[in-house]
């Protein structure tokens, strides 16, 4: 038999050791490969817990840890992200001016950032996986500041307050769940998941409803959902680019973990309507926010920020409209969302170095100078959007045929328009980019993209492509297990 707790001790010890070895050596190029390794063991460490995952729900840990089939599949989409950032550092830090004296302590804080999302997701005691995320908030902030610049700090400022006004909102939110509880088990009880499904029964819907609504709150603002997603474009398009992908392609659907968790709660108190309609209706309305912004936008991060905000609305109507098919659209969803994403923030870092902006209106031909990366980058464009042959086009038509057998189609078709919307806006974009006019005289890039720049989209590129192409039959049995037990 697998013992999930030696594997999850050496997910936890891997990445923990690179942060003690890169601060004790402090020489940033043994400090890459530090990381790199850390990621490395970490997918594979990752990868097995995926595979060997039981059918039901695994508690041991003395009770502190919860190994459930969507909680794997979140830790595999951190561990595949992480990798892929991995990689994509070494090339893009060395751009930076910090190619330096502090280079090594962003690849701790790389490692760090791992290490708190690989906490998370195995955390049985609500209260716990609290303080997980909090964690994240704070080592992330660094990253988000790294580079120093006015607009980095005042983005990860506006980060952390934030984020942790929302995170007091969904404490308050756990202890009354607790509250309710102590109504059925006693006035003290071992805090769990478990135990506050089987509490909720007789849990008054009022007090069961409201303690949803700030965890839902709290833990949306740290998911981006409309309208707690202020800090998400500033956070994601300020920080270096390998810290945007892990934003992005790995945390976010951590905190969606969270919600998804407490809504189970609802779900077993037999409320599933009102919580499903709750999250129903913030998802929709971050999708109509993301298409409106997205139209506007001419910062290439900021942009796929708000593709983010996008991707996180259709996550929550896919876990909003239930079902099984829904259900398993959401989770395919997920992991395409996390590799195309990657690539889109890998891509837009290279242009950025390259052409010296932040802004796609000065990205000008970019297939004249980048022919093969830009040809990447514009693919990966074609795939964000949710367009065939790629993995999020499979995954959002899923969850539109998962919604038509909900209890309530009509977001279906608000979801469809604005995806169409969303599609026009951002390959107009890229077609100023690409058939734009020539650049001004003497700002023609010359910047020499190297193997490392290169490397991590096409890692994340093959995927998608296959994905879109081939849903593996194994996967889809997957899901419905996942649907079918406690997340």
């Amino acid at each position: 038999m697998v013992s999930f707790v030696a594997l999850i001790a050496a997910l936890w010890i891997v990445p923990a050791l690179a942060i003690i070895t890169i601060l004790a050596l402090r020489r940033p190029r043994w400090a890459e490969f530090l990381n790199l390794g850390s990621a490395i063991i970490v997918f594979g460490l990752s990868l097995a817990i995926l595979v060997a995952v039981p059918k039901n729900t695994w508690v041991g840990g003395a009770g502190y840890l919860l190994l459930t089939p969507l909680g794997a599949w979140v830790l595999f989409c951190v561990g595949v992200v992480y990798l892929l950032a991995s990689i994509y550092a070494i090339g893009y830090m060395r751009l930076l001016p910090e190619e330096g004296p502090r280079l090594h302590k962003y690849y701790a804080l790389q490692a760090g950032f791992a290490l708190t999302m690989l906490i998370a997701p195995l955390m049985n005691n609500p209260g716990i996986f609290w303080i997980a995320i909090d964690f994240t908030t704070i080592v992330s902030a660094f990253m988000v500041g790294f580079e120093r610049e006015a607009e980095c700090i005042e983005a990860a400022w506006k980060y952390l307050i934030i984020v942790s006004a929302g995170l007091a909102l969904a404490l308050l939110g756990i202890i009354l769940f607790y509250w309710g509880g102590t109504f059925i088990l006693g006035p003290s009880y071992a805090l769990t998941w478990a135990n506050l499904r089987e509490s909720a029964p007789k849990v008054p819907e009022v007090l069961l409803f409201f303690s949803f609504l700030l965890t839902l709150v709290g833990f949306g603002t740290k998911v981006g959902l409309a309208p707690m997603h202020t800090w998400l474009p500033d956070a994601h398009s300020e920080g270096p680019a390998p810290a945007s992908a892990m934003l992005s392609g790995a945390l976010l659907n951590i905190a969606l973990l969270g919600i998804y968790r407490f809504m189970s709660i609802v779900d077993a108190g037999g409320y599933a309507l009102m919580g499903h309609t709750a999250l129903l209706v913030l998802g929709v309305l971050s999708l109509l926010v993301a298409a409106l912004f997205i139209v506007r936008q001419d910062g290439a991060k900021r942009m796929l920020a708000y593709s983010s905000l996008e991707h996180m609305g259709v996550l929550a109507i896919g876990f909003g409209f239930g079902g099984p098919i829904a259900f398993a659209g959401a989770m395919y969803h997920m992991i395409n969302h996390s590799l195309t994403k990657s690539l889109m923030f890998f891509g837009a870092g290279n242009m950025m170095r390259a052409y010296g902006t932040k802004a796609m209106s000065q990205m000008r031909r970019i297939l004249r100078f980048y022919p093969f990366s830009g040809g990447v980058w514009l693919l990966g464009a074609v795939a964000i959007t949710g367009a065939p042959p790629f993995g999020l086009f499979l995954s959002e038509l899923t969850i539109l045929r998962g919604g038509i057998l909900s209890a309530n189609p009509w977001a279906v078709w608000v979801m469809a328009l604005l995806l169409i919307l969303i599609f026009t806006a951002f390959l107009n974009h890229f077609r100023r980019m690409i058939w734009g006019p020539e650049p001004e005289p003497g700002t023609e890039p010359t910047l020499k993209l190297s193997f490392w720049n290169i490397l991590p989209m096409l890692l994340a590129f093959v995927p998608i492509l296959v994905l879109g192409l081939w849903w593996p039959q194994g996967l889809w049995n997957f899901f419905m297990q996942a649907f079918a037990v406690a997340p």
